[in-house]
């Protein structure tokens, strides 16, 4: 498949984008992809993910401390090793067997081992909980129907956000 950009060279880079609700592939070659500012190769195993990666397929250094290896969960007999290997544990009991170690992993990861943002609710789930993720989705779709121009909605949105505060 040739470039998208450039129609020339093969295509190695399927680039997916999400913009506004619509799904945006684009296939583009490695010269066209570095112009438009997508990391490749080398470049992506700079970052700490990169770094996990190369770690869990053993090339770079060390992802979780060696010593705890032989740590079995007790319910499903997995290993703190057979993580390592595979990036996957075997069960739910596992996130507890190994909690020390998987916190410092997603400290690493992520610089933090405490998720901040929206709660996941499944489709058809009415809305969340905690009064204050309502008040910032709320407040959000308020900012998006006003860049749309949507005054009616908005006027409807900005009452509700006035009885939750």
């Amino acid at each position: 498949m040739l470039c998208d950009n450039c129609k020339e060279r093969d295509a190695v880079i399927n680039l997916t984008q999400v913009e506004h609700d619509t799904k945006v592939t684009l296939h583009l070659c490695e010269q066209c992809a570095q112009q438009k500012g997508v990391e490749t190769g080398a470049s992506v195993l700079k970052t700490p993910l990169g770094g996990f990666l190369q770690g869990m397929i053993g090339k770079g250094g060390n992802v979780l401390p060696t010593p705890a290896d032989g740590l079995r969960c007790a319910a499903c007999g997995s290993t703190l090793k057979d993580f390592r290997e595979s990036g996957r544990l075997g069960c739910a009991q596992c996130y507890d067997s190994f909690a020390p170690h998987l916190r410092d992993l997603l400290r690493r990861l992520h610089g933090s081992s405490q998720h901040v943002g929206e709660r996941y609710a499944p489709p058809g789930a009415e809305g969340a909980s905690d009064p204050r993720l309502q008040l910032l989705e709320l407040k959000e779709q308020l900012r998006r129907a006003v860049e749309n121009e949507n005054f009616e909605l908005a006027a409807e949105l900005r009452d509700r956000i006035r009885v939750l505060e």
